[in-house]
């Protein structure tokens, strides 16, 4: 597969994600934040983690004016997968890819630590060999991680099957424990944890290599 992997100015996870994508066999392309692309010339795209803009405003809220998201939009609108890491989940939820938004951890501190999840649907295109109630372990690295919305979004979420994955033991708050959601047509999804930080077990774990 051809990845693009998105780039703002601040983001501190992108080569990270670039080896990822390079270990698990695919071909990884450079998406800057001024960047265009056609919904033809890729196969997924990756948003990853880090602070955007030097997460002025809100997290991932001047990220999701650059141009690029228009393109990611557009890729989205075509069924097309597309992941976010951290502070990629924040941007997605200010594009209103995603549902929902990710406010300051409960503790008010910033969480550094591994933990546990819990699978609880299938997406398109990453981490699709997964099963029900499978528990992955994966490392977290966030001071804004705690998914919140409104009673009417959770309840749609759950209904619908766009609850992606839940912590085990939530380390920040996050409603209902989710760590990770889907839209409804099940192609765009995001996550607080970092799978790209999770490729060998050297490393704590190799849960990570499976999202590719």
């Amino acid at each position: 597969m051809k990845v693009g992997v998105v780039r703002f100015p601040g983001t501190n996870c992108d080569r990270d994600v670039w080896q990822m994508v390079k270990e698990r066999g695919h071909s990884p392309f450079w998406c800057w934040h001024q960047d265009r692309f056609a919904k033809d010339d890729l196969d997924a795209v990756i948003v990853p983690g880090g602070f955007s803009y030097g997460d002025y405003l809100r997290c991932g809220a001047l990220a999701a004016k650059s141009p690029v998201m228009a393109s990611v939009r557009e890729f989205a609108g075509a069924g097309k997968p597309v992941l976010g890491i951290c502070n990629g989940f924040q941007v997605l939820c200010e594009s209103q890819l995603l549902a929902g938004a990710l406010v300051r951890n409960e503790s008010l501190r910033f969480v550094d630590d591994w933990v546990r999840l819990r699978v609880k649907s299938v997406a398109k295109g990453f981490l699709a060999d997964a099963k029900l109630d499978e528990e992955l372990r994966l490392p977290v690295a966030h001071g804004e991680g705690r998914f919140v919305c409104d009673d009417e979004i959770l309840k749609t979420l759950w209904e619908n099957d766009q609850v992606w994955l839940t912590y085990v033991d939530n380390p920040n708050g996050s409603l209902r424990d989710i760590a990770g959601i889907m839209n409804a047509g099940r192609n765009v999804m995001a996550l607080m944890p970092h799978p790209e930080r999770a490729l060998h077990d050297w490393m704590g774990s190799h849960d990570g290599g499976r999202f590719l």
